[in-house]
């Protein structure tokens, strides 16, 4: 495509050199630059893509997109072959390029975007059954997986792509002969512009709590909150959770959006009543497409009915049917979310992807209202991430819980065994039983040692991960083999 075509919309642009000329490709990363592409030089957390310039020319750029503020120091070691872009925010034009180069691959598509601290996952999973359950090719990116209908196009390493990788997989969807796509759009993703361009049709607001506060994410939750909401400013449509008294902010907030409510609690558009929760489904009554229906879905806790809803109340808006709908939210099924392990010791052995203090609340809250014998909780906090959370988990743990079990959970590039004491302090504020092991297969096998099958043993935090991040390695880690190795091996 010719650059000037790519450089459409970019704001505040100045350039040196030929825009009549054709690009093969863009990237962030040098090392994938190839005769023909697009360098842009992105200012990260860990790394100045700046530095980088001199690997992306010797390896055949033929454009350089930079930040503005780079121009002194880099106009001097400029090729006069190589075309220099220059502009306020290289994040907030790459966007824009990404889009342009892949012909605006959203516009042709019904985008749901769906944002929040907890839910989001199963909630566009719930979505996307619902829709191929209509006859709706739909693709979905999220933390687990890239989908195009059924087809994984990638696992993921982080909920929200950058923005031409995620363009990237709108034009493979689209090509596919997707109609729809359902995402997971993280606060990071809205607040470092990699979702700018995107046409959305609908916007979901699941709930809000703290998370996600460290000095490579947010600094305040304010600044979470006001991330999160900027979501609705590109909708034309949204649904928000009644319940949740910060996700209720955003009607007052962008009211050019025409937002709908969901609800338990609280009079709104779709509310549950009569609502059953068992050790392995909930069902509840709920007034869809006019008509009082019960609807029943395969995944326990209260947490999976406000879902449900938020599934419902997309679906109900793209015209799906009521009897789509029921089957869909009925066969559902998450990887790492309530996820129950099957064993030939016939023991209850869920994992579930909760690692905040809400997420891990809720889960261990849903599993002691069934369980007959104990709630075993086997659990860590993430390296390099929030650690105001980690007292506050342990504190929860030691008083839900019957047996907690402190554990590591990708330590990244801190030391395992000070986040785990970190943890014990809030542990130490209740009268739970506990005990610390910091190798997280020996904690599994102890949980699994003591449990009996009226027990319930809960490995928080993992979820749908099959790695363990040491010092950015991410070392193979699936609890699924290793629960299955250390029952063989009993």
């Amino acid at each position: 495509m010719e650059l000037k075509r790519i450089l459409l919309g970019v704001e505040g642009l100045k350039a040196k050199g030929n825009l009549d000329i054709d690009i093969n490709n863009i990237s962030i990363n040098s090392k994938e630059i190839k005769p023909g592409d697009m360098f842009v030089a992105i200012k990260g957390f860990d790394a100045d893509g700046h530095q980088f310039i001199p690997n992306a020319i010797e390896n055949g750029a033929s454009t350089i997109l930079i930040n503005e503020s780079e121009a002194k120091d880099v106009i001097n070691i400029m090729p006069g072959n190589v075309t220099l872009i220059t502009t306020p925010d290289t994040r907030k034009a790459v966007a824009v390029c990404a889009c342009n180069f892949y012909d605006n691959p959203s516009r042709k598509m019904q985008l749901i975007g769906v944002t929040g601290t907890k839910g989001k996952t199963t909630t566009t999973f719930m979505i996307k059954r619902i829709l191929e359950k209509q006859g709706i090719k739909t693709g979905l990116v999220g933390t687990i997986c890239s989908y195009s209908g059924d087809k994984i196009l990638e696992e993921s390493d982080r909920t929200t792509p950058d923005s031409i990788k995620l363009q990237s997989l709108f034009n493979t969807m689209y090509q596919d002969g997707c109609k729809a796509v359902v995402m997971e759009v993280s606060s990071q993703s809205l607040k470092l512009h990699r979702v700018d361009g995107c046409d959305f049709n609908i916007g979901l607001f699941t709930n809000f709590s703290e998370d996600h506060i460290s000095p490579k994410e947010h600094p305040d939750m304010e600044d979470y909150f006001n991330s999160k909401a900027l979501l609705f400013k590109m909708c034309k449509r949204g649904f928000i959770n009644v319940d949740d008294i910060h996700t209720t902010k955003v009607l007052k907030l962008v009211p050019e959006c025409d937002i709908k409510t969901y609800g338990i609690d609280n009079e709104s558009n779709m509310l549950a009543k009569d609502i059953t929760i068992t050790n392995s489904y909930v069902d509840f009554r709920v007034k869809v497409n006019g008509k009082n229906e019960r609807i029943k879905t395969g995944i326990p806790g209260r947490f999976s009915v406000y879902n449900s809803l938020a599934a419902i109340s997309v679906a109900e808006s793209l015209g799906c049917s009521t009897e789509n709908i029921k089957l869909a939210l009925e066969d559902v099924k998450v990887p790492g979310r309530s996820e129950l392990v099957e064993n030939k010791l016939g023991l209850t052995i869920m994992l579930d992807y909760a690692h905040s203090p809400e997420s891990l609340q809720s889960i261990l809250q849903a599993v002691a209202a069934y369980t007959r014998g104990r709630v075993i909780s086997v659990f860590g906090c993430g390296g390099d991430r929030d650690p105001g959370k980690r007292p506050i988990m342990g504190e929860i743990s030691g008083k839900i819980a019957d047996y907690t079990i402190i554990t590591s959970d990708n330590p990244r590039t801190e030391d395992p065994q000070t986040i785990v004491d970190e943890i014990e302090v809030g542990m130490k504020k209740t009268k739970g039983k506990y005990e610390c092991i910091v190798n997280r297969t020996e904690a599994i096998k102890k949980a699994i040692e003591m449990a009996n099958k009226i027990d319930i043993i809960v490995l928080a935090g993992k979820g749908h991960e099959t790695y363990q991040e040491i010092n950015h390695i991410k070392h193979p880690y699936d609890e699924r083999v290793i629960i299955k190795e250390i029952i063989d091996n009993m």
